[in-house]
């Protein structure tokens, strides 16, 4: 064999071995942009856009300006779509002395897409509960903090029947129910209750579970 093909083929085997080696390593592919920001997979969801709220004129309620979107940990969307009114008349009102107004804060995403979640009444409340508790960890508020929040929503929050017989049927879960009307409570908020609560959480930290079975425990 001469000494130029000697040289073509020596070129050829290296060429192919390159090829190979590339060939061996996984292409990343499509990167979505919640991983590019390093959102995706993070164990409390994410969030997507920075909402805008802006005063009405009666003092009470806000305007959501620009819209606001959560993934919770498994999968599902929430969203508090631009033009939405909110009050934060979701969260009983003493628990704003605990936690800060619910525009303030960290508290503030997680309070109003709470609030745009009860006026829709689309999803039963406690998946709107448990909503509200991922939303406020992945703004960061404390466990402890949250928990107590969690355990005063599902004791004194205002909940609805999901689903009733009759009403207007929307989609959940890919299926045609019924709207959910509104439960009226027998009682208000009780504010040693959830003081009470409040150290229980932090002495023993408990799982949210055990939170719902000691709010049903304890009646009315």
């Amino acid at each position: 064999m001469g000494t130029k093909k000697r040289i073509q083929l020596f070129a050829l085997v290296g060429l192919i071995a390159v090829l190979a080696a590339c060939a061996s390593h996984k292409s990343p592919g499509r990167v979505s942009v919640a991983a590019q920001s390093g959102l995706a997979g993070t164990k409390w969801g994410y969030y997507s856009g920075d909402p805008i709220l802006k005063w009405n004129p009666d003092g009470r309620t806000m305007t959501v300006m620009t819209e606001l979107s959560y993934t919770d940990p498994q999968g599902i969307i929430w969203d508090a779509p631009a033009g939405s009114v909110t009050d934060g008349a979701s969260i009983p009102r003493y628990l704003w002395s605990i936690m800060g107004g619910p525009f303030e804060g960290k508290y503030r995403n997680a309070s109003v897409l709470h609030d745009v979640a009860y006026e829709k009444h689309n999803r039963p409340w406690w998946d709107c509960d448990r909503m509200f508790y991922n939303a406020m960890r992945c703004s960061g508020v404390s466990v402890g903090e949250a928990k107590t929040m969690y355990y005063a929503l599902y004791k004194f929050g205002r909940h609805w029947k999901f689903p009733i017989k009759r009403g207007k049927p929307v989609k959940y879960k890919g299926e045609l129910v019924t709207r959910g009307e509104q439960i009226p409570r027998a009682v208000p908020v009780n504010p040693v209750l959830i003081n009470q609560a409040r150290d229980w959480i932090s002495n023993t930290d408990p799982s949210l579970e055990q939170i719902e079975q000691r709010a049903n425990a304890e009646g009315w």
